[in-house]
């Protein structure tokens, strides 16, 4: 049987990343999308106080402002998933010194269930849709709970704005067809949950996103 959802957003880590709790209270479980560095200090008090538990981890891509907070709030048994094409920056965070914040350490996260385009997740009896969105880095999927009318798209795009391109794995064209072909091709009424900044919808970022337009 389908549940109501409730959905917890906070902005936590050095540079403000998007994480989302998604939960409902009979079910006394939650899941957490993405785990920005210090993730811990909001999930657990939030779980805590709801008498709920962690039941999995998702993660949008593998940058390090995505999943640094990963290791802190998983337990062993706690399944995490992911897509393959940014397993590297999964198993080895050090890749990213180079573009992280200098000094971070950074602990690899293993991935328990690999993900992919067209795959479809259960959340509280709600069908959850998986697109691969690459271009902003390899492995960026999105999340898309079509009879909730919203989709968690990680650095994909912003309100006004999109991710960016030109990090190791990055791609505008790559950027610009996911846009195109996956978030812009949601119903216009969805409301769009980024990795960063406030919430916006399909049809404002089809209307006015100033880097993609549709065709």
């Amino acid at each position: 049987m389908r549940i109501s959802l409730q959905i917890e957003k906070a902005e936590l880590g050095p540079i403000g990343t998007n994480a989302y709790l998604l939960w409902h209270e009979a079910e006394k479980e939650a899941v957490l999308i993405d785990a920005p560095p210090d993730c811990e200090k909001w999930v657990f008090p939030f779980l805590e106080e709801r008498s709920l538990s962690l039941k999995e981890l998702w993660l949008t891509h593998g940058h390090w402002d995505h999943m640094g907070g990963a290791s802190k709030v998983i337990k062993n048994e706690t399944p995490v998933v992911g897509h393959r094409a940014d397993q590297m920056l999964f198993e080895q965070p050090e890749l990213m010194s180079t573009f992280a914040i200098p000094g971070m350490e950074l602990e690899p996260i293993k991935i328990t269930k690999w993900i992919e385009h067209g795959d479809s997740l259960n959340l509280f009896g709600h069908k959850v849709e998986v697109f691969h969105c690459p271009g902003h880095c390899p492995g960026n999927v999105i999340f898309w709970i079509e009879d909730c009318g919203v989709c968690f798209v990680g650095d994909v795009i912003f309100e006004g704005s999109v991710g960016r391109a030109d990090l190791p794995g990055g791609d505008f064209s790559v950027l610009e067809q996911s846009i195109r072909n996956q978030v812009y091709q949601l119903p216009e009424e969805t409301i769009i949950y980024p990795g960063h900044g406030p919430n916006t919808s399909v049809r404002r970022e089809k209307a006015g996103n100033p880097f993609v337009r549709p065709l």
